[in-house]
């Protein structure tokens, strides 16, 4: 089987933003997401990301640098990714992208350092006819077949796909995980209070929200009614302030209800933003005291 979402993946965290992007990526996971029980893996050099706790003085006086110590953790991590098919993901981001495309990437970035880490990775699929729960494996093949089930997923036109997901999850899977909710603002809105504390009160939960393109650009097309949007609007500036300014202010209430039930959550506005976004998200988590 070809590691087509994997090898991109493993790509393009060796060059984005700057060659330190998949080690700090790779810390930061393993520093959040300690185990009761910790074995010395080995040293290295520190960044600005590293609890100043982990340094080891008497090496770095030694090398004439500052290194860290790094652990393993004996116990694994269920790290489960809940992915929105609601139709508005058949829209682009507020860069460009397929937001479908970016949440798989987002997807595919998590399990990827997650399973390099030693962790479990599960996947479900919000999807009309049901959640498609994809059990938990930590392997790389498996994350690929998981993506490329999701990649091929149609998209559905129900309500709040993920309510009944995060339902399904908090009745029938019973473990604890760590759950990365990955939409968009429409799929933040459709989730309840009562869902959101109940998963919260159960698990680790964070969310990713992929931006939504503005209807003032090029080509705009409403997915909701079917058709393009009219250049009269395309063009209105006064209409562009508006669309902007209503969307800020329904991402910062969902930033404040998500806060309310410790849920750390990010926006990623294209598929290059990802491995520093993740990076955010983490370290926003471990700032949080909700390890």
């Amino acid at each position: 089987m070809k590691l087509k979402y994997i090898n991109q993946i493993r790509a393009n965290l060796s060059i984005t933003a700057n060659k330190k992007t998949s080690n700090i990526l790779d810390g930061t996971y393993k520093s959040v997401y300690r185990g009761k029980s910790m074995n010395f893996e080995n040293l290295r050099e520190y960044v600005i990301q590293d609890d100043v706790k982990d340094i080891d003085w008497k090496a770095s006086s030694r090398s004439g640098s500052l290194l860290v110590k790094q652990f393993i953790a004996e116990k694994k991590h269920n790290i489960l990714l809940v992915m929105d098919s609601n139709k508005s993901m058949d829209g682009d981001s507020l860069l460009g992208d397929s937001k479908k495309e970016v949440a798989l990437y987002s997807a595919g970035t998590l399990g990827y350092i997650a399973i390099k880490n030693g962790d479990y990775v599960g996947m479900v699929i919000a999807q009309e006819n049901g959640s498609n729960y994809k059990p938990f494996k930590y392997d790389l093949y498996s994350l690929e077949r998981y993506l490329t089930e999701y990649e091929s997923t149609p998209l559905t036109a129900i309500t709040s796909p993920l309510e009944a997901s995060l339902n399904y999850i908090c009745r029938n899977i019973k473990r604890k995980m760590i759950i990365f909710i990955i939409t968009d603002l429409k799929g933040l809105n459709s989730m309840s209070n009562k869902i959101l504390k109940e998963t919260s009160s159960l698990h680790d939960v964070f969310a990713i929200s992929i931006s939504d393109a503005s209807i003032t650009g090029d080509n705009s097309f409403d997915l909701d009614n079917n058709h393009y949007i009219p250049q009269i609007f395309r063009e209105d500036k006064t209409m562009a302030n508006i669309e902007a300014n209503v969307k800020k202010e329904v991402l910062e209430k969902n930033e404040k209800r998500m806060k309310k039930y410790k849920i750390d959550m990010v926006s990623i506005d294209d598929k290059n933003q990802i491995p520093l976004k993740i990076v955010e998200l983490l370290e926003r988590h471990s700032y949080a005291g909700n390890r």
